[in-house]
């Protein structure tokens, strides 16, 4: 465990939903003092129970860092009123908007030269602390954004304080970051809400046939709806940039397939796609084009993946990733482990000679 930084003794986190109540876990786990509030007594409580931190009392010493782990429409107020309540506290939140939420902070009294944007990378398809986890943040990109004029030492804590939770810092402006969730992070929850959304009319002998790919891209749409809401109204102008050029790809599709286009859009864009995915890190920063494949029918019974990556291991194979998709009307489920590509032929032989179903 990373030990505490004497900077940082002491945490106060607003808000203990899923990233609030994970902030506590993680900072819990190497000893530093959370203590936690919410306007929801109840959501407080089994943040608490969960061991994210406890209750603040009266009595107790000023935080040196008060995060505000809320909505971005509340980070404002709650960072203006943590700055008059503690003069000497360094001032954050964890919002996946910064220039409004800034903005907005600042102009509801937050003060500058202690003020630090933070956006943790991280998150889940829950929502509450009950999907809080101490280990969510663990090798996540954490980005930091100082507001103008606020003191260096500010901005050095904030990188500290995803460093103890976990985190890899990263500083970047408002603007750049918010340009940036809305490629990576906002625009796909749109597209994944869209075409989950066009499931709930379809009939079920529709629905029953859905596969890994569908679940694939339609995971994040169990998001909290209201939260997201709130994202993309927060970060408007970036979100409405990308998904204009989208729609404009997608009226070129469909001019190409209704016969009025030109012949060549639907392989450019489906070539683009294949270019753009390769880019997407994979495993510690490197590309997921780096491994190789081999597929494993298993039984879904208890101790199947167990004994397959015993097996794998035994063989002296390292399993960089491992896909798990469920084989529609079957008790079984096809198992995709991602190896290097010099081990994949003792890995498929060796799984074949202990009686493994290796599909080729």
């Amino acid at each position: 465990m990373t030990p505490p930084d004497p900077a940082i003794q002491r945490v106060h986190i607003v808000g203990t939903g899923l990233i609030g109540t994970s902030l506590g876990l993680a900072l819990r786990r190497i000893g530093i003092d959370v203590s936690l509030s919410d306007r929801d007594e109840a959501v407080l409580a089994e943040a608490i129970d969960l061991g994210a931190g406890r209750k603040r009392d009266t009595h107790d010493q000023a935080p040196d860092i008060v995060v505000a782990a809320t909505p971005p429409g509340r980070v404002g107020e709650v960072l203006a009123d943590a700055g008059r309540t503690w003069p000497d506290a360094t001032l954050t939140h964890v919002a996946s908007v910064q220039s409004q939420t800034q903005i907005d902070a600042l102009n509801t009294g937050a003060p500058t030269d202690r003020l630090v944007g933070g956006h943790p990378m991280a998150g889940r398809e829950v929502s509450g602390p009950q999907g809080g986890r101490a280990d969510l943040f663990d090798d996540r990109v954490w980005v930091v954004c100082p507001a103008p004029g606020c003191e260096p030492l500010r901005t050095q804590q904030v990188r500290e304080l995803a460093r103890l939770c976990g985190a890899r810092p990263v500083e970047m402006s408002v603007a750049d970051h918010d340009a940036a969730v809305a490629v990576i992070s906002h625009a796909p929850q749109v597209l994944a809400s869209t075409l989950a959304g066009r499931l709930v009319e379809a009939p079920d002998d529709v629905v029953v046939l859905a596969g890994q790919g569908l679940r694939d891209m339609t995971r994040i749409a169990g998001s909290n709806p209201q939260l997201w809401e709130e994202i993309l109204r927060w970060n408007a102008a970036s979100v409405s940039a990308v998904l204009t050029t989208i729609v404009e790809d997608l009226h070129h599709l469909i001019d190409d397939l209704s016969g009025s286009g030109d012949s060549l859009q639907t392989r450019d864009l489906l070539s683009r796609g294949v270019a753009g995915q390769a880019r997407i890190p994979g495993k510690h920063g490197g590309r997921d084009g780096d491994y190789e494949v081999v597929s494993v029918m298993v039984k879904d019974e208890p101790g199947q993946l167990a004994s397959l990556f015993v097996a794998a291991g035994e063989l002296g194979i390292n399993l960089e990733d491992v896909r798990i998709e469920h084989v529609l009307g079957r008790p079984s489920g096809l198992i995709d482990l991602s190896v290097k590509p010099q081990v994949i032929d003792r890995l498929r032989e060796g799984l074949t000679r202990q009686g493994f179903d290796v599909r080729s």
